[in-house]
């Protein structure tokens, strides 16, 4: 009932494990059957080993969480050499989220993930708790459709573009990593945002902002999903806030062909597998024959 094409690939289901919040899968899988999930997507990685930021890395606020982990990741290599066959031994779809700090970088991280099985790379040009690289390439069209294009001729991977709600003008961004190649999108990632430690009179974070998630920043990663699925012709992946089947449904709804889950693994490991549950339990009871009836009807 939930089987999704998602750029001519079936996916059992459209849950896909969001990055950075799963970790590799490694803790997960001891606690829930990842088999059942549409896919998993790594940890961010990068051409070369990045140890990531200093101090405080995780801050709670209403309704959400602040991380200013800083893309901590063993490099591509590394990843390749001890997480990747791991995550693979799942009968789940595998996504390899790839960053970088140059243009050139995300090209030599492309090109040694085509040596891989892997179907799909999520480009990551949005992450906000690093000083360089990846959040300014998200920012502006002209940056966007020069990575999308360059890292397009590097790998014959579905490419899927993981967009920065921090953008100048987000659908822009989103038609020209369209037209530079891109085989989808997915957003929202996690919006810049300040915490203050009033009695250190100072950020909480040492890099002094980082990325804002979770249930808090839902109603606007809706509007963006839908503000993007109706100027773009390839597949749009949701994600932004989702804690429950509802959730995950409303962004069918806006769009989405698929979605991510990301905070809420924190909050409830199982997560995932109730969403997937209730999502089936939902088309049952309305009588609806699959997602495509209500994708996008909003």
């Amino acid at each position: 009932m939930l089987k999704t094409d998602l750029c001519g690939k079936i996916l059992k289901n459209p849950v896909i494990a969001a990055s950075g919040t799963f970790g590799n899968g490694r803790e997960f899988s001891e606690l829930i059957d990842i088999n059942k999930l549409g896919g998993i997507c790594s940890k961010g990685v990068t051409l070369n080993k990045k140890e990531g930021n200093p101090g405080q890395r995780i801050h709670e606020t209403y309704s959400g969480i602040m991380n200013s982990i800083g893309l901590q990741n063993p490099s591509v290599k590394g990843f390749m050499e001890k997480d990747l066959d791991f995550m693979q031994s799942f009968d789940t779809e595998v996504f390899v989220n790839l960053g970088g700090n140059t243009l050139e970088e995300y090209v030599q991280g492309a090109k040694l993930l085509e040596n891989t099985k892997i179907d799909f790379i999520e480009l990551n040009i949005s992450c906000p708790n690093v000083k360089e690289g990846g959040m300014a390439f998200g920012l502006n069209c002209q940056d966007a459709y020069l990575i999308v294009s360059e890292v397009r001729k590097a790998t014959t991977k579905k490419l899927m573009v993981k967009l920065s709600p921090n953008a100048n003008n987000l659908v822009d961004v989103a038609v020209d990593c369209q037209r530079a190649g891109a085989d989808a999108l997915s957003l929202v990632n996690t919006f810049n945002a300040l915490a203050i430690d009033i009695y250190r009179r100072k950020p909480v974070f040492e890099n002094v902002t980082g990325g804002l998630s979770g249930p808090c920043i839902k109603p606007i990663a809706l509007r963006m999903v839908r503000d993007v699925y109706k100027n773009v012709k390839i597949p749009v992946v949701g994600l932004g806030g989702i804690m429950n089947y509802k959730d995950a449904i409303e962004f069918i709804m806006a769009g989405a062909t698929a979605i991510q889950v990301g905070t809420a693994n924190f909050v409830n490991p199982n997560v995932m597998i109730e969403i997937i549950n209730g999502m089936e339990d939902f088309i049952v009871s309305q009588g609806i024959k699959s997602l495509d009836e209500i994708r996008g009807i909003i």
